[in-house]
């Protein structure tokens, strides 16, 4: 007798378990969305609106066998999961893998394809007529944004913002001087150690000139800005606590085997990946699909009758591929002999030259 297995998101952790497990079991993927969107190409995709289009994979494609609900949950129980519209779907295994939330447009804010290229146009046509441009936040978003309007506009005014002390304070001082060495040759302005008096009276991504005071008393005038901070757990509809009982910052706590801590008791057949988790990491997309391979894998032993055995152990040191624009950026990766430091081509070659496009292709594209 074939098993349910359900997918509660389509993001990169849950897309890479349901297609592990497509010809495995019944597997039920739900997501609002039309299509898996590789987001780390949201930002190259506001700048060139004519590569946009390579981050969607339509579920529809590469699911062969699994159904795809077009909904989104409201509340999970052992048994399976309730859905906005009033339907319940139930599961001999569940899966929670519904990410985190963040600003636009490194997230897209949309669920329809055709909307999210229309919003992305839109937002390109607003910053393609703006000199002057302030981004809110220097973490790896905000760098990379930055990165990428320096990209196609050389001659644009960028600014970034950040009340930290210093960029990437996590890394080796060798990674943070070489992306200070590309900041400044790409003549990105950075205001560290301050926050802003109040935030711009504009909204994020409209074309609008208006000035802002530093902390510091410096005052900075621009066309438009973007907001690149505020990570937020896509967990509400675990509120109720039927399933488990959620950290204070919103995650799941996981066994090493990533299954679900209930409140009595480990469900042995409810698993989470990803963002949502409690699992003490840097929280990155390639995590999500480690998590996936983990899961997957436990899942199928079960389904064979045998002991899941399958864990999932983080990196002690975290890292990272940034890139800014398709041939600079800074990373850090590990080797045998610990973690190094690499190169801007390395970079390229990794991440910055196709945004991963090729590696989802190869794995989510039309067969």
């Amino acid at each position: 007798m074939s098993r349910t297995v359900v997918v509660i998101g389509g993001g990169y952790g849950g897309s890479a378990v349901a297609k592990a497990l497509d010809a495995e079991a019944d597997v039920v993927l739900i997501d609002p969305r039309d299509a898996f969107i590789n987001s780390a190409g949201s930002l190259r995709a506001l700048t060139q609106p004519d590569w946009a289009p390579n981050m969607f994979f339509p579920y529809d494609q590469w699911l062969r066998h699994g159904t795809v609900v077009r909904d989104r949950a409201v509340s999970v129980d052992p048994g399976g999961v309730t859905l906005a519209s009033g339907r319940r779907v139930e599961a001999d295994y569940l899966v929670l893998a519904t990410g985190s939330s963040y600003a636009y447009p490194a997230k897209p804010a949309s669920d329809s394809t055709d909307e999210v290229l229309d919003d992305l146009l839109r937002t390109h046509k607003e910053l393609a007529g703006s000199e002057r441009v302030l981004v809110l936040g220097a973490g790896p978003v905000g760098l990379e944004l930055a990165g990428e309007i320096k990209e196609v506009w050389p001659h644009k005014h960028v600014t970034i913002v950040d009340p930290a002390e210093q960029l990437l304070a996590s890394f080796p001082a060798e990674l943070r001087e070489e992306l200070r060495r590309q900041l400044d040759e790409l003549d990105i302005h950075l205001r560290l150690g301050t926050g802003l008096t109040a935030p711009p009276a504009t909204e994020p991504g409209q074309a609008a000139t208006f000035t802002v005071t530093t902390a510091g008393g410096e005052e900075i005038t621009a066309d438009i800005w973007f907001r690149a901070h505020g990570v937020r757990v896509n967990s509400d509809y675990l509120a109720d606590g039927r399933l488990t009982t959620r950290t204070p910052e919103g995650q799941v706590p996981v066994t090493e085997t990533l299954n679900v801590h209930g409140r009595d008791a480990v469900h042995e057949h409810v698993y989470a990946i990803g963002d949502i988790t409690d699992v003490a990491e840097t929280k990155r997309a390639g995590s999500a699909m480690q998590h996936a391979e983990v899961v997957a894998q436990n899942i199928i032993a079960q389904l064979r009758g045998e002991q899941p055995e399958a864990t999932y152990q983080p990196l002690p040191h975290p890292m990272i591929l940034l890139p800014l624009g398709p041939h600079g950026g800074v990373g850090l990766l590990p080797t045998p002999d610990g973690p190094a430091v690499v190169p801007a081509e390395t970079v390229s070659a990794y991440k910055g030259a196709d945004l991963f496009t090729g590696r989802f292709t190869e794995q989510f594209g039309a067969a």
